[in-house]
């Protein structure tokens, strides 16, 4: 790892103060704020000024509360705003509205502020997010969104979270220990079969979840798996879609009054046959046919039996003429009110319901069709983000407050697999979830929720699958780029969070002579790779007794508690 990757780091003491001149500045009063803020004051004890409309709004009255906050008033983001927070003196700022031109606005002025000032920027659309990036110096830009996503879909199929950690030539990659083999464990990350997790225990045994060398024999197994499983839902699909091509465009009515007259004319064939043997059988369903459309002229001379069937033949066709204009006109409309409302019609199984089509829920399902899973999306508005995406993709859409027991109906969450409940409102997504659990008992529940003691006991008293929260998953992610620290990944272990990050030893630092035991702590952090940049190797799992030196850079896992003390550990002392 080369030398050049040693960027410089927002230094603390070492007693865990932090620099007094480095100060942050966080534009936004929503739950993402709330946290990063938190993350800031309370773990790492910097100062934060906290730019926002309303202290009485939204998340306002909480971040009053914390201590160490200072609260800027302003419904823009303008030169005036950013004085009054002091920008031209702070160390980073994160700009975390919804609003993705907003925020790119706000850091062109903010940067005219103070060219040195560190950037991390939220968005939703990474395309425009890229050129910020190239515009815009010592910039990050980052969605919440999808950081989160992936966790939230794994929850729904019932897998474990997707995290992967790429260390040079080798791939880590977090699993169950019942699904590998002993040999390819890198660390124990968790022990869950208890009510809390107990992250990073002392005995690795005792670790159900943990993280492992990507294996290749076992990524040859679980691909052919894969492409087995891929070909049977591709066919699953096929034939799901046909089936709701069919009932999106055809009433179950019409298409059984249509099946009906079809069977009939089918008997009348069969039974001219079989009383005119001279007749083919070819012979038979010309006769019959042209009865039905026809129309027949009388024939004296045949038999009575052959009299009557002639007769309902003529009869079926008489009324199966307008049965299928009446289906082609259904099939015409109903394709068109598809298409202009993007609404669901005739029934589906075997999916998953998302309600809440906000940028959550626009990602989630991206990811679930990229999978091939079939979705039925619920929102209670026209004018969602995620609605454009469901309509030109053809997912069926659901209208309608996901609270109501008529909208989950027509969602068919009785036949559904999993629910997502990712609004922005935890009632509606409580109601939502209890609702279809009374209709289905044995369905998945996903549920998106702010408070994680609330959450936790609704797990508890209702038996919900998994419920967690998009700021709790991508807050950490947020709060490192702010103090520029090389977080690699997130781990979400329920609603606790374990990062990977790069810690370099720095010369001076109480760490530096030190061994790799010394490093870790129970609970809080684990070495599972060290790297030197003189001799650019890596090494996984190193020794205890591996003694650390200036070159060496530290990959762990930690808690933030467990990352913010193990940068302490690994920096000089600062000169008071």
């Amino acid at each position: 790892m080369a030398a050049a990757r040693r960027r410089a780091r927002v230094r603390s003491t070492p007693s865990g103060v932090p620099d007094a001149e480095a100060h942050f500045v966080v534009c936004g009063d929503d739950a993402l704020a709330e946290r990063v803020v938190e993350e800031l004051t309370r773990v790492h004890r910097y100062p934060v000024t906290v730019i926002l409309p309303s202290r009485l709004r939204n998340h306002g009255p909480q971040l009053a509360r914390i201590p160490g906050v200072r609260l800027v008033e302003a419904e823009r983001l303008s030169t005036e705003t950013f004085t009054r927070a002091r920008i031209g003196t702070a160390t980073a700022l994160a700009l975390l509205k919804q609003d993705d031109v907003g925020n790119m606005d706000a850091a062109l002025v903010a940067q005219e502020l103070n060219p040195r000032l560190r950037l991390v920027i939220r968005m939703f659309n990474m395309s425009l997010g890229h050129h910020v990036r190239v515009l815009v110096p010592n910039c990050r830009v980052l969605s919440d969104a999808s950081i989160a996503a992936p966790t939230f879909v794994a929850s729904a199929l019932g897998e474990v979270a997707p995290s992967y950690v790429r260390l040079p030539g080798q791939t880590l990659s977090v699993a169950l220990r019942e699904d590998v083999a002993p040999d390819d464990i890198i660390c124990g990350l968790a022990d869950t079969s208890g009510g809390e997790p107990d992250l990073l225990p002392t005995d690795d045994e005792r670790c159900d979840l943990v993280l492992v060398r990507a294996s290749g024999s076992r990524s040859a197994a679980l691909a052919e798996a894969a492409a087995r499983g891929a070909s049977v839902a591709a066919r699953a699909r096929l034939v799901g879609r046909l089936r709701r091509l069919v009932g999106a465009l055809v009433s179950r009515g019409l298409g059984l009054s249509v099946l009906g007259l079809l069977a009939v004319l089918l008997g009348s064939v069969l039974a001219l046959w079989l009383m005119n043997r001279h007749l083919s059988f070819g012979q038979a369903a010309y006769v019959t046919l042209l009865n039905a459309v026809g129309g027949a002229s009388a024939n004296l001379d045949m038999s009575g039996p052959e009299q009557v069937v002639q007769a309902i033949a003529t009869l079926t066709g008489v009324a199966l003429v307008p049965v299928i204009t009446a289906t082609v006109v259904e099939a015409v409309v109903n394709a068109r009110l598809a298409l202009a409302l993007g609404s669901r019609s005739g029934p589906v199984a075997g999916h998953i319901v998302v309600v809440g089509l906000g940028n959550l829920g626009t990602r989630v399902i991206q990811q679930l069709r990229d999978l091939g899973v079939p979705v039925v999306a619920i929102d209670r508005t026209d004018g969602a983000r995620g609605t454009r995406l469901v309509r030109e993709h053809g997912i069926p859409l659901v209208i309608g407050d996901a609270s109501q027991p008529e909208t989950l109906r027509a969602a068919s969450v009785d036949t559904a697999q999993s629910l997502l409940c990712l609004s922005t409102d935890d009632v509606v997504n409580l109601e939502a979830a209890l609702q279809s659990r009374a209709v289905n008992p044995d369905l998945r529940v996903v549920l998106r929720l702010f408070d994680g003691e609330f959450a936790d006991r609704v797990q508890r008293a209702f038996g919900i699958a998994s419920s967690k929260s998009v700021s709790f998953l991508a807050a950490p992610a947020f709060t490192a780029a702010l103090l520029e620290r090389e977080v690699i990944g997130t781990i979400s272990v329920q609603r606790r969070v374990l990062l990977v990050a790069e810690v370099p030893v720095d010369p001076g630092s109480p760490l530096s002579g030190r061994t790799v035991a010394t490093a870790q702590r129970t609970g809080e952090v684990r070495v599972i790779a060290l790297a030197n940049s003189r001799t650019r190797q890596t090494t996984v799992s190193p020794p205890p007794d591996r003694r650390l030196g200036p070159d060496d850079w530290m990959i762990v896992v930690a808690t933030r508690a467990g990352l913010s003390r193990m940068l302490v550990a690994s920096s000089p002392p600062v000169a008071v």
